[in-house]
């Protein structure tokens, strides 16, 4: 579900802040589930309950880019989130793959020391990740943006980010099919054994 204005930069960066507000008092909340977050077309109410091929999927991900990935870099998964309030764009990837050094930083991490975004599509809510943050993570400077989906047993990996009349955009897509190896910024893994949702024409 999407609540307030259309394009959170139209009426000045006032408004971003008082939804980047609203979104604070909400994730401190018990009261309401799911997770929060500030796209183009305003807040974003993701409202998933931790499901266990989604769950898995992040923890295998994460451990498989971390035995590929020097030390001083991580597949970190969790708080903070990742912001850029010139693009009034607030998110947060079930992975971020980033060296430790631009971890050491007050609040959000600045999206553009990412080496890449990793979302595992949400059973609820797919267009998320599929459309919405395939739009928001170049205009956020993002490099790189790896979908995984335990939907279909298949994913896609982003890159190239160029300039559009629409503003910057990814111009590369490469899909891959789970067993296949798949390169995520500069480091291949194996999605073999990755699970899937029950009821999406998983065997």
């Amino acid at each position: 579900m999407t609540v307030a204005p259309k394009d959170p930069r139209g009426s000045g960066s006032h408004v971003y802040r008082a939804m980047r507000n609203v979104v604070e008092l909400l994730d401190d909340s018990d009261a309401v589930p799911g997770r929060f977050e500030i796209t183009k077309k305003g807040i974003v109410h993701d409202m998933m309950a931790p499901v266990g091929p989604h769950e898995l999927t992040t923890l295998y991900v994460r451990k498989r880019l971390e035995r590929a990935m020097p030390e001083e870099v991580v597949a970190h998964t969790g708080e903070p989130d990742v912001e850029d309030e010139s693009a009034g764009i607030m998110r947060r990837p079930d992975v971020m793959v980033i060296a430790l050094a631009d971890m050491e930083v007050p609040g959000s991490f600045d999206p553009r020391t990412l080496f890449a975004a990793v979302e595992v599509v949400s059973r609820s809510n797919p267009d998320n990740d599929w459309v919405e943050k395939v739009a928001d993570y170049p205009l956020m400077g993002v490099p790189v943006y790896a979908i995984f989906d335990p939907r279909t047993g298949a994913g896609a990996v982003f890159t190239d980010i160029h300039p559009t009349p629409d503003g910057p955009r990814y111009a590369v897509r490469k899909d891959f099919v789970y067993g296949e190896d798949v390169t995520i910024a500069e480091w291949t893994i194996s999605t073999d054994g990755l699970p899937r949702y029950q009821g999406d024409g998983a065997s």
